[in-house]
């Protein structure tokens, strides 16, 4: 399971940023996931609540997922689809030139405080 592994990195971003502006305590981290990203939100909340709970900054803090649909891009014929529905082949034109434009990600997309 790598979400523990990357609860513990959005912990040291959290932890600097609250650093850098003198905060003493964040009541939520809000994160973007995306669909084909492979992390697994409920996996990752549940890892979040045992770290975050150790540490003093984090103590109650919740941490909300979005989740970011994967789109794809076809070279093809220029349209975007679906990626998890249609894969990589274009269902448009039936091309196999496409490029994921988003859904991979995981990024902090805000931090609430107190």
């Amino acid at each position: 399971m790598h979400e523990l592994g990357i609860v513990f990195y959005i912990i040291r971003d959290v932890k600097e940023v609250a650093g850098q502006n003198d905060v003493e305590h964040v009541s939520a981290v809000v994160m973007d996931i995306g669909e084909v990203s492979t992390v697994v939100p409920e996996y990752l909340t549940d890892c979040w609540r045992w770290a975050a709970d150790k540490e003093d900054l984090l103590r109650g803090c919740e941490l909300r997922c979005n989740i970011i649909p994967a789109v794809t891009h076809c070279g093809g014929c220029g349209k975007e689809y679906p990626t998890v529905e249609h894969g990589k082949t274009c269902p448009h034109c039936g091309s196999g030139e496409t490029w994921l434009l988003r859904g991979n990600e995981v990024e902090i997309k805000e931090i609430e405080v107190t």
